[in-house]
């Protein structure tokens, strides 16, 4: 089943949330199953007809306020309407009492209530970005990620074409390794890519010769970085005397991952080249380009205009000679 029990949520954020079970039990009806959460409001006053139920509910200062205000039969009337739903859970915020019947009606329907002494406007924003984070779409990729002045390059290429070996040249010359081997790509928002590494490899590199390095311990805490955004792919190719490498840059390649398109740069080996120096150029064009400067597309205008200026005076002095 896809989804997170509302068990192991509980156990990754109880530290994070200060979350503390009411009740018994982390037996749930539902998973969670979305990273948007609802605020029943509407659905304690008796309008059920667009009651979120299936996202995690939140009972902030507002909806605790109502239920006291209440009688204890339209109190119980107001939860029973809820929890009919198979509500994931119920979270109570700002260190506030849980309203008189909740945790025995809850756990009656098996539906665990946790507290939190979190004002309601903290929580909900941490408790979004833990949910957005664990839900978020995402994929492996193999190859190395490096924050090159502050931008993420992404290498690519076969296996032992140098991709760990480039980077680790980079991590020499003062830039931060993120990951190498195996690259997890997450989509943060509908064009944005973070890119982390595996937890158990860390920042570590598998160097052929060598073997495993610990790339903290030997050139420090600056030298890596835990997540990236996936701004650039660099593609390592063997070099190919019939292929057409690009020479102007006018034509830019893209690459897509989890629907979301970067720039791709396509990097021949041969032996001599200097990858990391080409590599610290591509993410300063990137910056260039970034500020709206286009070197390949100003250096075809300047070219542009000459060819029609020459051809304007070539047309001038042949005038003169008629």
């Amino acid at each position: 089943m896809v989804g997170m029990s509302v068990a192991d949520f509980f156990e990754k954020t109880r530290e994070r949330l200060q979350l503390q079970l009411i009740g018994d039990s982390l037996h749930s009806r539902s998973r969670l199953v979305t990273s948007d959460i609802n605020r029943p409001q509407l659905a304690l006053t008796g309008f059920v007809e667009n009651f979120l139920w299936d996202r995690l509910q939140i009972l902030g200062e507002t909806e605790v306020l109502y239920l006291a205000s209440l009688s204890p039969e339209r109190r119980g009337a107001a939860l029973d309407r809820i929890l009919a739903f198979a509500i994931p859970c119920i979270i109570v915020t700002k260190g506030l009492a849980v309203p008189t019947g909740l945790a025995e009606a809850a756990a009656q329907n098996g539906i665990p209530i946790f507290a939190t002494p979190m004002d309601t406007t903290h929580f909900i924003h941490e408790l979004t970005a833990f949910l957005e984070e664990a839900f978020a779409p995402a994929t492996t990729v193999h190859g190395s990620l490096v924050d090159v002045y502050g931008v993420g390059l992404l290498f690519t290429g076969r296996s032992s074409i140098g991709k760990s070996e480039t980077a680790l040249d980079l991590v020499e010359r003062g830039h931060r390794l993120v990951a190498d081997d195996a690259v997890t790509i997450r989509r943060r928002s509908p064009n944005i890519l973070i890119g982390s590494g595996n937890e158990l490899l860390r920042h570590c590199m598998e160097i052929r010769g060598i073997g495993i390095i610990d790339v903290q311990a030997i050139f420090g805490i600056r030298a890596i970085r835990a997540f990236k955004r996936v701004e650039v792919e660099v593609n390592l190719r063997d070099w190919d005397n019939q292929e057409d490498y690009e020479r102007l840059g006018l034509e830019e390649q893209q690459s897509v991952f989890l629907g979301v398109a970067i720039p791709r740069v396509v990097i021949s080996i041969f032996p001599g080249k200097n990858i990391t120096v080409i590599s610290e150029t591509i993410a300063l064009n990137y910056l260039v380009k970034a500020y709206g400067y286009n070197p390949a597309a100003r250096f075809s205008e300047n070219l542009l205009e000459t060819i029609r200026r020459k051809r304007t005076l070539s047309r001038l002095a042949e005038g003169d000679l008629e």
